[in-house]
């Protein structure tokens, strides 16, 4: 009878190994690539931006971000994808994107270049700075994708994005201490009391020209969930590697990287 029973159980584990691996199977088809023939697909994308640009590490000169405030941003685009096996393939695409950010942080010995009065003026500001940034553009990403089962997958790899309209502005004022004051120049120049709403920056125009390049590289890394056999829900990271600023400009001494991520919607063709 105990082998009778061994008998049954292995049959009836095996009749359950069968069931899963045929529903596996049937997962696939009902979430795997719209064109069976030739492994590929397109996604049409559409989703939230956050995020900001940012130095890292943080500079010592920073001392404390007292408000930041994402403006948004949207990215819309269209995605082409090619799988060599079931689990792995490539994928390129075209992503217009805007972003944007509000920053409000206390400083000391921070070099800018300010407008004062009409006048421009460099040197070490301490006291409080604000900082609005917004980017239009577009992203080409090239990345590898892998079918983690057939419902997840992630996309890894380079991207360049190509600004069509930038700005990088602010002004600066007093500290919760009522401090701001600019060292002209060097650390120990002459010492330029600041009060509020006199002086600004404008890193897109000093002098008629604009100090944020035209373009940037970086990391994109992707997140896709199949809801719906033709549709998606996905999270992206663009990561940026290049400085936002000229490498020339030397009123920002810190490279600075644009760090955005989009939460959205895609559909799959």
């Amino acid at each position: 009878m105990k082998s009778v029973r061994y008998i049954l159980i292995m049959v009836a584990v095996m009749a359950a190994v069968a069931v899963q691996a045929k529903d596996r199977e049937e997962s696939w088809i009902k979430y795997g690539p719209t064109s069976k023939s030739t492994q590929a697909g397109f996604l049409v994308r559409a989703g939230y931006v956050i995020g900001g640009t940012t130095p890292l590490p943080v500079p010592a000169e920073i001392r404390g971000i007292t408000e930041f405030s994402p403006k948004g941003g949207f990215n819309v685009g269209v995605d082409a994808y090619k799988m060599f096996t079931r689990r792995w393939g490539v994928a390129t695409g075209l992503h217009f994107f805007y972003q944007g950010f509000h920053t409000v942080a206390d400083v000391k010995g921070y070099y800018m270049r300010l407008e004062m009065e009409g006048d421009a003026v460099e040197g070490y500001y301490t006291g409080r700075n604000v900082t609005n940034t917004a980017m239009w553009g577009f992203t080409i990403p090239l990345v590898g994708t892998f079918a983690i089962s057939p419902r997840w997958n992630v996309s890894v790899g380079p991207y360049i994005s190509f600004y069509v309209d930038t700005s990088f502005d602010g002004e600066v004022y007093e500290n919760g201490d009522g401090v701001s004051y600019l060292r002209v120049d060097v650390p120990t120049g002459s010492k330029k009391e600041i009060g509020k709403g006199t002086n600004s920056y404008d890193f897109a125009d000093v002098d008629g020209e604009n100090k944020m390049r035209q373009w940037g590289a970086g990391l994109e890394v992707t997140f896709d969930w199949k809801a719906l056999p033709h549709m998606n829900v996905f999270g992206t990271v663009d990561w940026g590697l290049t400085n936002a600023m000229h490498p020339d400009f030397k009123a920002v001494q810190f490279t600075m990287y644009p760090i955005y991520a989009t939460i959205g919607l895609a559909y799959r063709y």
